[in-house]
């Protein structure tokens, strides 16, 4: 929902202002108890050095204090079997990119990014060098299982642990918990029934896991990567894969994954 008209620096705004409309109706308590999109990130193009100081302020402007920053996607691998976001690797190193966080930063605004598991230790480079960030790191950093990396899932999770070690050391790093595969893509073509609860929590039990072991229950925060995941499961199917992955857990911890940790993450009850 981009505006249609303007400066193309400041189309992207029209994001917010969809959003934002969306948001006073569902406050309205008119169509239902539930409150929409209390709070949400926008987009903004890091490389548009001259207008990405204009195009922060006018998502802060027309966001109605709902505004909570901006998720850049930025997956990129040297395979090229792999689907890359971004044309060239290298975008957290670009002064460009570099500048735009430290904008975001001096307002107060939070980061949410995409990138793969190759791209997890450019990442804790770039929080070395823009410690006032917040950041929301998605999809557990989205181990790469496909291209070149097929037959190397135990060599992928070893990599994919020591990189994301390293940046579970900076604390102003929060980490999403889903958006896995589901099956290997052997599995996916030995069955035809739709994968249960059971097969996401057994398959993504390593991975989550980790993540908590690394990051502890405050700094994760499950996600359902809806609608993107009903590719592959149910909306149900995901959140009970959840509770049996939490099961052993204590009440604060699971009130942390549920709920907690994406509320401090994301100001959701200021």
């Amino acid at each position: 929902m981009y505006r249609a008209l303007g400066p193309e620096h400041l189309k992207p705004v029209g994001e917010t202002e969809f959003v934002v409309g969306i948001a006073a109706m569902s406050a309205s308590g008119n169509y239902g108890d539930a409150k929409l999109c209390g709070v949400f990130f926008g987009g903004v193009d890091f490389l548009a050095e001259d207008g990405i100081g204009r195009t922060i302020e006018a998502h802060s402007i027309r966001g109605g204090g709902r505004f909570r920053g901006v998720r850049l996607s930025c997956g990129w691998d040297a395979d090229p079997r792999i689907p890359n976001i971004t044309p060239n690797g290298g975008l957290l190193a670009d002064s460009r990119v570099r500048n735009g966080i430290s904008l975001l930063a001096s307002r107060g605004l939070s980061l949410d990014v995409w990138l793969y598991h190759t791209q997890l230790l450019e990442l804790a480079t770039l929080l070395d060098e823009c410690p006032g960030i917040l950041v929301v790191l998605d999809h557990v950093g989205s181990p790469i299982l496909g291209g070149g990396y097929k037959d190397k899932h135990d060599e992928v999770f070893a990599d994919w642990r020591k990189s994301l070690a390293e940046v579970a050391k900076r604390p102003n790093v929060f980490v999403k918990l889903g958006a896995l595969p589901i099956r290997r893509p052997i599995e996916a073509f030995s069955t035809s029934k739709p994968p249960s609860s059971v097969d996401v929590a057994e398959s993504w039990r390593p991975w989550i896991e980790t993540c908590i072991e690394l990051f502890g229950p405050s700094r994760c925060m499950f996600e359902s990567n809806f609608p993107v995941q009903k590719n592959w499961c149910s909306y149900a199917v995901v959140w009970n894969a959840f509770k049996r992955l939490t099961t052993a857990m204590s009440p604060d911890e699971k009130l942390d994954l549920f709920q907690g940790t994406a509320c401090r993450a994301y100001r959701i009850l200021e």
